[in-house]
């Protein structure tokens, strides 16, 4: 009791003694943040602070459930993520499915405020250098054009909102028309075309090249068909009886002007630069071909392939293996090879390839794959289009080493997705299939597994102690060649469209196309299809093609193989795919685990979540759900 009454007598003291000294240290600063005065007066401060803009990124396309899943081209093996509710029509404002793929309109507008924040700051920012400050404001209207751009992809027209909010102000804004979105995000992006011009190209960050390959690809949307009122209303009871169709598209204005600026926009980029192996005047082989293809995923991140190969990205998610944050669960970016490898190497077999998408790379000497063909069903993964081999594994194909303990059944390194005679009687699971002998609870539903982003290099192993560094494309060149021949098709001038699609032919070594009319188009479409396989193009392209219900409502195709041994033939111990000793038979079939897949015309846009609806009642539901 005494010593607590001289500790208050103590503190007392302490406070009755007048402070007339240096009173400084009552002005402290937080230890961890930072003002905004000190951030816009610092330009290490301000840069770092449109680092965290580009955050919003996430990993690009890298995620472990990939948007390739939403698509003719893939399924997603684990059941439980909600994907059934989007591939099957039954999504609805209270129930919008799996929430990982579709970038979701809170985040999205979480990352517009923080672009929004660095535009209102940056021209008024203290630091000195000026060649800096135009650079990061340039940066920060190329990432509000982006998010916007997947918000109008997605959704529609959303509400413009150029300036961050304060608090008490009004919160409620209507949704902007299409056409405002669109001409709203063309603004950002030529004012970052401009700050940007004569700035230097860092991977993983916006440039020129950036803005203008994103500008190309908006205005090609702006021209489609399900962009346009009219002509999306003829092809659709559905969207022709929307009451607000200006949400989700043009409903006056000329059409044609919009696809000459498209035209102009995609044909400005292919003057400014190259990609990468354009310039052949005839076919490469099909070996160099197939080496082009697995170079160009690897984007200059592997020690497999040529790294001039990187020419090719405009716009691109940088990863490195320092980023341990994504050692945690989900897995994502550098850990592409797990998310969707082989279930023979502890991988776990995501996003794997549907039979519909590997039908569609066409025979070497151009036609098209026909199971019909006693040949080519014999035998239907020999003499293809060489970019099936730089995109899927299939039954047979070589892949890495195999991890130790899997070693005595394939000592060959060698893709099983079949069942094979033992020579007893008896069948031999492959150890890549769904029943594998090592792991058959994670293995591909479909036959195949995806081989396109993942690390080729053998030193490389897919688990969880490993990563790869490959980039993640966000914006190609190639995707803005290929934007320049629709819009070339789309206003008559075929010879030009035939031209620039037949570069990217000569170098997937594939003869040139020489058909015009509608059959010139629909070679386009098919050549768009493979050439940008997996990169999250077909779940937009086959909707603003309006092409949906005969893509991803034909349901899902797998393959299923089984080897029987030739008359007096001897099998092989361990099992090695060898057609002088199976026969093999090659079998398509219906699947319909996980999911049954459907269309209906509303699946032609996203619907915006019961939350936000609530949170803003100017936000106008999307037609239609």
């Amino acid at each position: 009791m005494k010593k607590r009454k001289l500790v208050l007598l103590g503190l007392l003291a302490v406070a009755l003694i007048p402070i007339s000294c240096n009173e400084d240290f009552l002005e402290t600063q937080p230890l961890d943040s930072i003002s905004a005065d000190a951030t816009w007066a610092d330009g290490a401060l301000s840069q770092a602070f449109v680092f965290n803009v580009y955050s919003s990124l996430g990993y690009g396309g890298f995620e472990e459930e990939g948007l390739a899943s939403l698509t003719d081209e893939a399924m997603f093996t684990h059941s439980g993520r909600g994907i059934n509710v989007i591939n099957e029509g039954s999504l609805s404002p209270s129930g919008t499915g799996n929430v990982n793929i579709i970038p979701q309109w809170n985040e999205l507008y979480l990352a517009v405020r923080k672009a929004n924040i660095a535009i209102q700051e940056l021209p008024n920012a203290t630091f000195d250098d000026q060649s800096l400050k135009d650079r990061l404001l340039g940066e920060a209207h190329f990432l509000r054009a982006y998010y916007y751009h997947q918000l109008m992809r997605y959704y529609g027209g959303a509400p413009l909102i150029e300036t961050p909010y304060g608090l008490d102000e009004d919160y409620s804004v209507g949704r902007g028309t299409f056409a405002e979105n669109v001409d709203f995000i063309v603004s950002d992006l030529d004012q970052a075309i401009s700050l940007l011009d004569g700035k230097d190209i860092t991977a993983g960050r916006a440039s020129k090249l950036s803005a203008m390959g994103l500008k190309s690809r908006v205005l090609i949307y702006a021209a489609s068909d399900l962009r346009d009122g009219p002509t999306a209303s003829a092809k659709s009871s559905v969207l022709g009886s929307y009451s607000n169709l200006d949400l989700v598209a043009y409903t006056t204005g000329d059409r044609a002007a919009r696809w000459n600026t498209a035209k102009a926009a995609a044909k400005a980029v292919l003057d400014e630069t190259t990609g990468y192996k354009l310039g052949l005047t005839a076919p490469a082989t099909a070996e160099d071909a197939t080496e082009t293809y697995v170079s160009i995923a690897m984007g200059g991140g592997s020690a497999i392939g040529d790294p001039a190969a990187r020419a090719e990205l405009l716009f691109e998610r940088t990863h490195t293996p320092l980023f341990t944050v994504e050692s945690n669960w989900p897995l994502g970016g550098i850990h592409q090879g797990i998310n969707n490898g082989p279930n023979g190497y502890h991988n776990w077999a995501g996003n794997t390839p549907i039979q519909q998408l590997v039908d569609d790379y066409q025979m070497m000497d151009g036609s098209d794959f026909d199971w019909s063909n006693p040949v080519q069903a014999a035998a239907p993964y020999e003499n293809r289009d060489p970019r099936l081999y730089a995109t899927i594994l299939f039954d047979g194909a070589g892949w890495k080493p195999r991890p130790s303990d899997v070693t005595a059944i394939d000592p060959y390194d060698e893709i099983q997705t079949g069942t094979y005679a033992d020579g007893s009687g008896g069948i031999i699971n492959g150890v890549d299939m769904r029943d594998s002998p090592i792991e058959n609870w994670n293995g591909s539903r479909t036959g195949y597994y995806v081989r396109k982003f993942i690390d080729a290099d053998p030193a490389v192993v897919d688990n969880q102690s490993s990563a790869q560094v490959v980039p993640w494309p966000f914006i190609r060149y190639t995707e803005v060649l290929l934007n320049y021949v629709e819009a070339s098709i789309a206003t008559g001038d075929e010879g030009e469209a035939r031209n620039w699609l037949n570069k990217i032919r000569f170098r997937a070594g594939m003869p040139a196309i020489t058909s015009s009319g509608t059959d010139l188009l629909e070679a386009y479409i098919n050549e768009r299809r493979v050439e940008l396989a997996y990169e999250e193009h077909r779940y937009h392209d086959a909707r603003r093609w309006m092409i949906a219900d005969q893509t991803l409502g034909r349901g899902i195709k797998v393959m299923k193989v089984t080897a029987t041994l030739k008359a007096g033939a001897t099998p092989r111990a361990p099992y090695q795919h060898d057609p002088t000793v199976y026969d093999y038979t090659y079998t398509v079939v219906d699947n319909n685990d996980n999911e049954t897949r459907t269309w209906d015309d509303k699946m032609y846009f996203m619907p915006l979540s019961r939350d936000e609806i609530n949170r803003n009642e100017l936000l106008v539901q999307n037609p239609g759900y």
